[in-house]
């Protein structure tokens, strides 16, 4: 397991860690200056600076993106709603390409209109199905971009509106189904928020080996916690055993960034945001 106490050589941030104080630009900037080497961004943050850009700015500044947010999305009621579904998450893939991301992350969808608060029916199998068949027609299209499609499982909270796929053995077992050869174009985002509870969590790190874990994104989970979207803890603030799950990834091969992603509307978000990136810094070397 490698040792992280020295420096911050292997810390990502998550740009939505520090969304609600700065632009997509002053982030690279301001982990720049840190010398915070990568970072994740999300496509509306890409889209407000301009993706040309943004690609210029990770080329000047020699920020790596540690993966892109976010495809996915894919369940409709309708066929129209499902091409519309992929004709995004091409350009998705597009845009990751163009920024040179390791991945583009997919949160997959729930029932259809329930994220807006009207779901449009009740078959979660139907919206499954919908995940499986996007999923394999993106991952075409992904293959020729040379994009890597990272299944992100959520916590089964969110399993009606954001992401009906909430463990990380359902997400393998599309990832064995849609690419059976191990290729390297299809794995998985271990985002620990969404995962630290999983009773079968190190086996199916095992299982998923080098060639699935594509992401490892590291918060942490308050008692209490306030708001399940939006009260993400610091790494160190909370319950979760993060050294002991990044062993498991370790040993399992990944060899890859920490990326810290934290949605904090009550604290974190409200914090001068190079007060945030410095507790970064210092969390990942003392409690990832």
């Amino acid at each position: 397991m490698r040792d992280f106490s020295a420096n911050h050589r292997w810390l990502s941030i998550n740009t939505a860690t520090v969304r609600a104080q700065w632009p997509l630009d002053r982030i690279i900037d301001e982990c720049a200056a840190r010398g915070i080497r990568a970072i994740s961004p999300w496509r509306d943050q890409v889209a407000a600076v301009g993706l040309d850009d943004v690609a210029k700015r990770l080329r000047s500044t020699g920020i790596e993106l540690s993966g892109y947010c976010r495809g996915g999305m894919f369940p409709a009621s309708t066929a129209e709603g499902r091409q519309r579904a992929l004709d995004d998450n091409r350009r998705a893939v597009d845009e990751a390409a163009t920024l040179n991301a390791a991945c583009l992350v997919l949160v997959v969808g729930g029932l259809p209109g329930a994220l807006a608060g009207a779901p449009e029916h009740r078959d979660i199998a139907a919206a499954r199905t919908d995940v499986r068949d996007g999923i394999a027609a993106t991952l075409e299209y992904a293959r020729s971009a040379g994009m890597p499609l990272a299944i992100e499982p959520l916590h089964p909270m969110y399993a009606a509106d954001r992401a009906c796929v909430n463990t990380l053995e359902h997400a393998l077992d599309l990832c064995d189904a849609l690419d059976p050869e191990r290729s390297g174009a299809l794995g998985v985002a271990v985002d620990l928020y969404h995962v630290w509870w999983d009773p079968k969590l190190q086996e199916q790190i095992a299982r998923a080996g080098k060639e699935r874990l594509l992401a490892f994104h590291v918060c942490d989970w308050l008692v209490p916690t306030r708001d399940m979207l939006n009260d993400r803890g610091m790494m160190g603030d909370g319950i979760i055993d993060i050294p002991r799950i990044r062993g498991w990834v370790e040993a399992a091969g990944f060899a890859g960034y920490s990326e810290v992603e934290i949605f904090s509307s009550e604290n974190w978000w409200r914090r001068d945001g190079g007060e945030v990136l410095d507790a970064c810094i210092e969390r990942h070397r003392s409690s990832v």
